[in-house]
């Protein structure tokens, strides 16, 4: 059975055949429990730019490794349960395959044991108008890398409510008068907005009011319809720009999931100019660093060369570089702030969270930085490669 494989040395056909000019692509086998009819295998693509993630069945994995192995990629290591192949083509396109025995068999982990806040078996409405339950309560095998992404956010909401309490309440409690207030930035088709709706008012029992804001005209009318339907009278939705976002009432959390590019630098700055309690962001793509750095942006001699040359290692600095920026700048501004792994590299390559709660000094005074636009305007590549070096 096929457990993993790995591509790399594109030859010139890969762009004509695949589509996009991919310098890596990954495929391993989905822990999830759930997927045993359909979607078991995850695909990662990388081009110089970007990375791609896809869901495969079993006969598209094998497909895949049968058609490019050695052919389209010129290396290829495949591993199964008790063998590890490599494939590897020279300039005449003559294939060797060389087959090494495992001595300790690949066994695949799964989440079985695992202790979700949502769990499975119990059906939950939004969760199965959503498409990620069954009626009877069962995860779509296609949809449990969604499941566990959910479930995975509302922990860490679920960490910082204490904090945010007493920030906001002191040793008083979240009332009709006093809700909690949510904001979700760029909430998509809402599958986090909903169920922080769910976990706080239906599990925690908090009186809490959550909004929801994109830019897709569709999905906000579908999702606003959605918490009619089920009675969700304190969760709203409306279109607009994050950048431009000025609601009447004043945020206790901020919450953005792979809110692109520069989305989340201004859902942080939003964030850092009403003072907002905590946040909670998983950027997606960070282009607006990796856009300005070349190749011959940083001297040759300097430390940093060596991950301006090749496009992949380019980007992935860039990410750490403005993650790294971000934690920073919110620190200045008076939060103590945590880089933390989202969700396992198997469920999806977007996976740092930055987690953000306010803290006051002794005199109870918040601290604040008066270069609130520094999380914007520190992406200047010039300004933020001086400041590393």
């Amino acid at each position: 059975m096929l457990i993993s494989a790995t591509f790399s040395k594109p030859s010139k056909i890969v762009e004509e055949k695949l589509g996009k000019a991919y310098v890596k692509v990954r495929i391993w086998k989905n822990p999830s429990p759930s997927a045993v009819s359909s979607n078991v295998y995850i695909s990662e693509s990388f081009t110089e730019k970007q990375s791609f993630t896809k869901n495969l069945t079993k006969e598209e994995a094998e497909k895949f490794v049968k058609e490019n192995a050695g052919k389209t990629f010129k290396n290829c290591v495949e591993r199964t349960e008790s063998e590890e192949i490599t494939y590897l083509s020279n300039r005449r396109g003559e294939v060797r395959k060389l087959v090494r025995k495992l001595s300790v068999p690949v066994t695949i982990k799964t989440s079985k044991e695992k202790n979700y806040i949502l769990k499975e078996g119990i059906p939950v409405p939004f969760l199965i108008e959503l498409g990620v339950m069954t009626k009877e309560g069962k995860i779509v095998s296609s949809r449990y890398d969604k499941f566990r992404q959910i479930n995975r956010f509302l922990e860490f909401i679920d960490d910082i409510l204490g904090d945010v309490k007493k920030l906001c309440c002191g040793d008083g409690d979240f009332n009709g008068d006093r809700p909690l207030r949510m904001v979700d930035f760029g909430s998509g088709k809402s599958y986090l907005t909903f169920a922080a709706y769910y976990f706080l008012s239906e599990i925690k029992k908090i009186p809490c009011e959550v909004f929801g804001l994109d830019l897709k005209k569709d999905v906000i009318e579908h999702c606003a319809n959605l918490a009619r339907k089920y009675g969700y009278s304190n969760l709203n939705f409306a279109v607009g720009d994050i950048a431009k976002y000025s609601g009447e009432t004043l945020p206790d959390i901020i919450v953005t999931l792979h809110a692109c590019d520069t989305a989340t630098d201004y859902a942080l700055k939003y964030a850092v100019e009403h003072n907002t309690k905590a946040i909670l962001s998983v950027p997606c793509c960070q282009h607006e660093i990796n856009s300005q750095i070349g190749k011959n942006t940083v001297e040759g001699n300097s430390p940093l060369a060596i991950f301006m040359r090749h496009g992949i290692l380019r980007e992935r600095f860039a990410a750490l570089a403005t993650d790294a920026i971000r934690a920073e700048l919110l620190e200045e501004n008076g939060y103590a702030v945590q880089l933390m792994e989202f969700i396992d590299m198997e469920g999806t390559p977007k996976n740092l969270l930055i987690r953000a709660v306010k803290k006051q000094s002794s005199n109870g005074a918040v601290k604040k930085s008066s270069a609130k636009d520094s999380i914007l305007n520190a992406l200047s590549v010039k300004q933020t490669l001086n400041d590393i070096l």
